[in-house]
């Protein structure tokens, strides 16, 4: 899953891409779906989730993205001057036949690249 902040603003930085860490885990949770690698960079968010196939992603990304604008724009000032945190879209892709290290091993590098 891939997602960006409006207008691709570098945002998610510092205590913002801790907290966003931290919720993204906790709704996860909640659908009992697994977050396998997370990497946040200040203008985009790579997540790798194992999930049940009857979970409805776009429900759980929704639900992602709401709470951490709710949460991130109520605890940052500098975040609720932004007309809107999240962009209304998303990228979503299955694992597939790809093996499972080598998706978390591109996730962990995005960071570096």
């Amino acid at each position: 899953m891939i997602w960006c902040p409006k207008y691709r603003r570098s945002v998610l930085t510092g205590p913002v891409e801790s907290r966003l860490k931290a919720i993204v885990r906790e709704v996860a949770g909640e659908f009992m779906a697994e977050v396998l690698e997370m990497e946040v960079m200040p203008d985009h968010v790579h997540l790798l989730v194992e999930a049940a196939p009857q979970l409805s992603v776009s429900q759980l990304v929704a639900r992602m993205k709401g709470r951490s604008s709710r949460l991130l724009r109520a605890e940052f000032p500098s975040l609720a001057m932004l007309p809107a945190l999240w962009t209304p879209s998303m990228f979503v892709s299955t694992v597939g036949g790809a093996p499972l290290a080598v998706v978390k091993r591109c996730i962990e590098r995005q960071k570096v690249a």
